[in-house]
């Protein structure tokens, strides 16, 4: 890989390689676009088989974040870290606080939160040592865990989806076929079985499945996910599912759920377009942990959260208004309106060069 030509190419402000040999870190934070405020986007523990792999994925991710940010009318860039290890073996107090410090050191153009592989307990120990991080627990001014609003969020873009489509929101009438039982999954699911909808599920962990299978799910094997007729497929899970091999098999009429990057590439898009079937982008349908977290600037409370997750709803709606207007597919569209965004609001501002942020209600315990 040719660093900065890939770093050219994905239109990076910065790439920080963090290393500290006492602590057992390697980790990449990587700051996509400051135009509409400092970045903000969670730190995911994976252990990836190369260095390259990591700096792919977090280039990726943080790209993601600042079409998340701005597609959902925040005041926010978009940025994302990775740890390499193990987060089953690999956690320490002494690599996420030497984490910590490293997020210190940009003074505010990074802000972090949990992520796949990092939960509250250890976002406790980066809060030691910068408070450029959110999702910290409550007992700190935090909002603690993030999924139940991501759940939350995604259920608003599928009722945008399902008025859409059907003309009704009622989720009741309506199955879901819900790939992966992990955090969001479980709080997406335990959500749509007390609306009364009729739901699928699979995960590669059998007791997250059975999890959900107490809440009232079907469970149906990780592959046969693809072939179940359901109105709603909902990955909630792993990247690039709608590809061209699982695209066939769809009997969905709308692809909507919070898993990251759910489209393999572009014309897979376009593909579910030309089949009937409508895709809701899903940077703008599970932002909503994002806009949990972004209340903790104010002061963060449960009524706020939820408000302000509810106006999905109606960025979809403006989502699927503009692929009408303009003739193009759902996943454009989307691109159209953050990208508009951060341009208009571009020539008002300029990149965000970093400063310290007051949280209020903020306890740092060192």
């Amino acid at each position: 890989m040719e660093l900065f030509d890939t770093v050219f190419e994905s239109e990076h402000e910065q790439i920080v390689f963090c290393h500290n040999k006492d602590a057992g870190l390697r980790a990449i934070i990587g700051i996509h676009n400051t135009t509409l405020g400092p970045a903000l986007g969670g730190t995911r523990m994976w252990p990836y088989a190369t260095e390259e792999e990591a700096l792919r994925d977090v280039l990726r991710l943080s790209r993601g974040m600042t079409y998340k940010a701005a597609v959902s009318g925040l005041n926010l860039g978009g940025g994302k870290a990775v740890i390499m290890g193990d987060p089953r073996k690999n956690k320490s107090e002494a690599l996420f606080r030497a984490f910590g410090r490293f997020i210190d050191s940009l003074n505010g153009r990074y802000i972090t939160a949990e992520d796949v592989g990092i939960d509250v307990n250890d976002m406790e120990f980066i809060f030691q040592e910068t408070e450029n991080v959110v999702g910290v627990h409550q007992a700190h001014g935090g909002s603690g865990d993030p999924s139940p609003y991501t759940a939350y969020g995604s259920i608003q873009g599928m009722k945008a989806a399902l008025q859409k489509v059907f003309g009704d929101e009622d989720l009741s009438r309506y199955s879901f076929a819900v790939q992966g039982a992990g955090h969001v999954g479980l709080h997406l699911v335990r959500q749509l079985q007390k609306e009364g909808a009729k739901v699928f599920i699979t995960d590669i962990m059998e007791d997250s499945v059975a999890e959900a299978v107490e809440l009232g799910a079907e469970a149906v094997g990780t592959d046969e996910i693809y072939d179940v007729e359901a109105d709603v497929f909902a990955p909630c899970a792993l990247g690039a599912v709608i590809n061209e091999d699982t695209l066939p098999r769809l009997k969905c009429k709308i692809v909507a759920g919070p898993a990251n990057n759910q489209l393999a590439n572009n014309e897979a898009g376009n593909e579910l377009a030309a089949r009937g079937i409508l895709y809701a982008p899903d940077y703008a349908v599970n932002a909503g942990g994002l806009m949990n977290v972004s209340i903790e600037f104010e002061g963060w409370n449960h009524e706020r959260a939820l408000r302000m997750t509810r106006t999905i709803y109606y960025n979809l709606g403006k989502i699927f208004d503009i692929a009408e207007r303009d003739g193009i597919p759902t996943w454009q569209a989307a691109d159209r309106m953050a990208e508009e965004r951060i341009e208009i609001l571009g020539k008002l501002k300029m990149p965000f060069m970093g400063k310290a942020h007051r949280f209020p209600g903020r306890d740092r315990r060192h």
